[in-house]
């Protein structure tokens, strides 16, 4: 807390305080009392300093000193650059800071590396510096420069100058108090509107999903054995726990703030809890290691995961318990979620049926989270004994992940889908950034050429342009594209194979599905709504019976070689001299050219290739 000058300190000031100065002091606290606009009030404290010194000119700048510069905040009649930054080696302020005391200068022209020209009146003028601190650091400088060469300063204008610094710094620290008091009081009536939203729907939609699961209990109970009805009543059971999970999921919010002011742990102890108190089943938390601080986007990302898989096991496992692990050592952490339920076998890359199955899961979407933290996710299933999934992560140095945002633009000829798509990508994905909206082709066209974007969401209006574009221009550089097309058509899906669309979006898709499916493409692997990947599906099915690869390159080839030994991307890069990155990109590449729906399907279409030569 600033104190006021010590006695020492005022010793040589007049035993007489002349009645302008109190009337000075007593106006500057009426001024500070309820104030917490910053440089109103920093406005307020110079000009009282200035005027009650007979000078003319004075600043204050606010200093980031463990971030090595400082801000001319407020300068009255000095014209020295208010509102730019200077590192702190620089001007009065870098002196004021390393000698972390008041200085007293005869002349500003001593100043090394000082900001004022030398034509200036005030190069030859006296001037005070003193340091705003707060609690032992130095938060701002106070300067306040002579009306000319004759004006020399002494002790006792020092102290009174340091008296302004210790207002300068209330109303500084009061300032900050009250943004964050705002920002808290924003967050807590976001949270408040949320906690309204969240009991609206336990009343209303919540309710009768309830009431729909206990009328197909009745229905199954009523159905005699060995009835083709029964299929029908567990798929609506399946769908109906489904859409009741995913309503609580999208309610609650997927974003980061589902991790605000709490640690992955406790994130997932208030998940497990409030998954368990709506559905029986026994769910436990095993925590290992020595914690890891976590950057939000890590662990939000993690907590997605572990979300994500436990949905699934609601929904499709029919298991009765359910283990979540998450272990810490000395270079990564892992999460792993473990259910006794009825498993699955691995998707065959040959039945469409299974793979649209398998889409549902959620499983490119736990991957590509998994490999946006440069990390794996390994998924061990046996039908009968229930299914493991793991995700190993590596630390960083900064506790951060070690790869940049998805960069991506949006381009859709609706304003409103155009603004929801935007929205919902930035606050339910931080590995996402949205470098623009567009609305035109022709803006398309030009912020691809000059923003080089990681993957493109665009709608139907678009998608034709697009894609004769690219046939057009030659365009090699293999881009994911996530169309937002409502009922496509057959020639739309062609279009769309042909283009590198690797997902679809439709107006009925859910937060939930838009992050799944733009984070799959992002990767590189496709994920789509149940109907419109059976249509795609049938339409591509006999491409892929007769699989060729002479359309690939030598790098592809090798690349999609050595995935077929299980190698990580990391891996791959290490073994090929390329980064990490070139090689996603040649993944991509040979998805769109072959028409796989994900990595395991281009291995997949190797080993039918080699078997349909062998044969031969």
């Amino acid at each position: 807390m600033p104190q006021l000058p010590t006695p020492n300190q005022s010793q040589n000031r007049p035993t007489q305080t002349p009645l302008s100065e109190l009337d000075r002091i007593t106006e500057l606290a009426g001024d500070l009392a309820g104030q917490f606009e910053l440089v109103p009030l920093l406005e307020r404290v110079l000009g009282h300093a200035v005027a009650l010194l007979d000078c003319e000119s004075g600043s204050i700048s606010i200093v980031h000193e463990a971030e090595g510069y400082y801000r001319k905040e407020v300068d009255q009649g000095v014209g020295c650059h208010q509102g730019q930054t200077f590192p702190l080696t620089e001007g009065l302020t870098g002196r004021i800071v390393a000698t972390r005391g008041t200085v007293i200068l005869d002349r500003y022209a001593s100043v090394p590396n000082g900001h004022i020209d030398s034509a200036d009146p005030r190069w030859g003028s006296a001037v005070i510096g003193v340091p705003i601190a707060w609690d032992g650091a130095i938060i701002g400088t106070f300067a306040i420069f002579s009306g000319g060469p004759d004006r020399n300063f002494a002790a006792a204008d020092a102290s009174l100058v340091e008296l302004f610094a210790n207002h300068a710094a209330i109303a500084i620290m009061n300032s900050r108090l009250h943004q964050a008091a705002a920002a808290k009081a924003r967050e807590a009536a976001v949270a408040g509107e949320r906690e309204r939203v969240v009991q609206s729907v336990h009343e209303t939609i919540g309710r009768s999903l309830g009431s729909l699961l206990l009328h197909l209990d009745r229905a199954d109970r009523a159905t005699p054995g060995g009835s083709h009805s029964i299929q029908h009543i567990d798929s609506a059971r399946v769908l109906a726990h489904e859409a009741l999970f995913e309503t609580r999921r999208s309610v609650l919010g997927l974003a980061p703030s589902s991790l605000a002011g709490s640690t992955l742990e406790e994130a997932v102890r208030r998940e497990l809890d409030s998954v368990g108190s709506s559905y029986p089943i026994d769910l436990t938390l095993l925590v290992t290691g020595e914690p890891h601080e976590l950057a939000p986007v890590v662990a939000h990302q993690l907590f997605m995961v572990i979300q994500e898989a436990v949905a699934n096991v609601v929904a499709h496992a029919r298991a009765t318990t359910c283990r979540v692990g998450i272990f810490y050592d000395t270079t990564g952490m892992t999460v792993v979620v473990e259910d006794n339920g009825r498993g699955f076998e691995r998707p065959d890359i040959a039945s469409d049926a299974v793979s649209v199955q398998c889409s549902r899961l959620g499983l490119h979407g736990m991957a590509a989270r998994a490999h946006y933290l440069r990390g794996e996710l390994h998924v061990d299933s046996t039908p009968g004994w229930g299914t493991s999934i793991r995700a190993q992560v590596p630390y960083s140095s900064n506790g951060d992940a070690s790869r940049d945002r998805w960069k991506v633009i949006v381009a859709c000829a609706q304003p409103l889908v155009r603004a929801g798509l935007v929205r919902l990508l930035e606050t339910s994905e931080p590995s996402v950034h949205v470098l623009g909206e567009l609305a035109t082709f022709e803006d398309l066209t030009d912020a691809v050429s000059l923003l080089q974007p990681d993957m493109i969401v665009l709608d139907e209006h678009l998608l034709g342009q697009y894609a004769g574009a690219q046939v057009t221009s030659g365009d090699t550089v293999e881009r994911p594209v996530v169309a937002v097309v409502d009922c496509p058509t057959d020639e739309q899906l062609a279009t769309a194979a042909s283009s590198g669309v690797r997902g679809f979006l439709s107006l009925s898709s859910t937060p939930t599905e838009v992050a799944r499916v733009v984070v799959a493409a992002a990767r590189g692997d496709a994920l789509l709504d149940g109907a419109i990947f059976t249509r795609l599906a049938e339409t591509r099915q006999a491409a892929e019976a007769t699989p060729s690869t002479a359309h690939l390159t030598v790098r592809e080839l090798e690349v999609r070689d050595l995935l077929a030994e299980g190698l990580a991307d990391k891996q791959i890069a290490t073994r090929l001299g390329i980064s990490a990155k070139t090689v996603e990109k040649h993944v991509g590449a040979m998805l769109r050219k072959t028409g796989a729906r994900n990595r395991t399907m281009l291995v997949g279409l190797r080993h039918q290739l080699q078997a349909t030569t062998n044969s031969t």
